[in-house]
C-alpha cells in the first residue's frame, strides 16, 4: 500500500537513485536503538543529577531519533555534550562511539555468522521485496548509490553478505572515522556536481529523515521507507510522522508494493 502525499509527483526523469542501507533494504542492524538508547540512559544515570530513568530515556529518544541517518558519531557527540551539560567529563566520542559498536556486534553477531555460513538466505534480512526492487531499476538503466552513517567498513561487508552491493554500480558509501569527510548531503552535491544529474533526475529511498531531507533540498524525489521492524509488513507512524515531515513524497511499509510503486514513480512507462 503505498501513500502518495504530494499528488502528481513523478520519477519520470529520474537517472540516479540514492538508497540508505539500514532499516532501508538491510535488516542486519534492526533493533540497534535498543541498544544505544539504553547505554546513554545509563551514561546519564551514573550522573545522578536526580532525573528519572523515564526523564533521560525521553531526551535520549529524541536525540538519537533526530540524528537516525546522520553518521552515528553525531549521535555520540550529543550524547557527550549532554555529559557535559550535566557537569560529567565525557570522553572523546569517538570512545563512546566503540563501547556502542562493541554492544551492537553482541546482538548481531549471530546474524553476520548465519550470513557468512549460509545458514540463513540474504532474503533473511533483507526488507521485504528489496532484491526485486533493485534488479527493476537497475534494469531501468538508473545509476544507484548506496549510502548509510553505518561505518564504511562494516556496511560495505553487510551489502556484500546480502549481495545488493553489486546493484550499485555508483558506488556503496559509508561513514568514516573523520566523520566531517563524508555525509548524504555532501554525496549527493558531488553527483550533482559531477553532472550525472539535476535535482529533479534524483530518486532517493530512505527510512531516516536525513536522506529524505537531503534529496528533497535539490529538488529530487524522496520515497519514505516506514517499516515496523523487524517483520516490516506494516508503516510504522512515528517514522511516517518524521518522514512526511520533511517533504516525503510517498511512504511505504516495505517493497512487496513495488509493482504499484514503479507504475506511479514511472507513469506510462517512463
Amino acid at each position: 500500500m503505498i501513500e502518495q502525499l504530494r499528488p502528481g509527483v513523478s520519477a519520470k526523469n529520474a537517472r540516479v537513485v540514492l538508497f540508505d542501507f539500514d532499516g532501508t533494504i538491510s535488516l542486519i542492524r534492526a533493533g540497534w536503538m535498543d541498544v544505544m538508547v539504553p547505554m546513554m540512559v545509563e551514561i546519564l544515570m551514573d550522573l545522578k543529577t536526580g532525573e528519572t530513568e523515564g526523564q533521560l530515556r525521553l531526551i535520549v529518544e529524541e536525540f538519537v531519533g533526530r540524528l537516525t541517518g546522520k553518521q552515528t558519531m553525531y549521535q555520540m557527540i550529543e550524547l557527550a555534550d549532554n555529559v557535559k551539560a550535566r557537569g560529567g567529563n565525557p570522553p572523546d566520542p569517538l570512545v563512546y562511539k566503540r563501547m556502542y559498536l562493541d554492544l551492537l556486534h553482541e546482538k548481531i553477531k549471530h546474524r553476520l555468522e548465519e550470513l557468512e555460513s549460509g545458514v540463513a538466505s540474504p532474503e533473511k534480512y533483507l526488507v521485504p521485496g528489496a532484491r526485486e526492487l533493485l534488479e527493476a531499476l537497475h534494469a531501468r538503466g538508473l545509476k544507484m548509490y548506496l549510502a548509510s552513517g553505518t561505518d564504511q567498513i562494516y556496511m560495505r561487508k553487510e551489502a556484500a553478505l546480502l549481495d545488493v552491493d553489486r546493484y550499485f554500480a555508483g558506488g556503496v558509501f559509508g561513514a568514516l572515522d573523520d566523520f566531517k569527510s563524508f555525509s548524504k548531503k555532501i554525496l549527493i552535491q558531488q553527483v550533482i556536481a559531477k553532472a550525472e544529474c539535476k535535482g529533479d533526475q534524483f530518486l532517493g529511498f530512505g527510512d531516516g529523515y536525513v536522506e529524505i531531507e537531503n534529496v528533497k533540498e535539490v529538488g529530487g524525489i524522496a520515497v519514505g521507507v516506514a517499516t515496523a521492524e523487524p517483520d516490516c509488513q506494516i508503516v510504522d507512524e512515528w517514522k511516517r510522522k518524521r518522514l512526511a515531515g520533511v517533504g516525503a513524497d510517498f511512504i511505504i511499509p516495505n517493497f512487496l508494493c513495488r509493482g504499484e510503486l514503479l507504475a506511479t514513480l514511472f507513469p506510462n512507462g517512463h
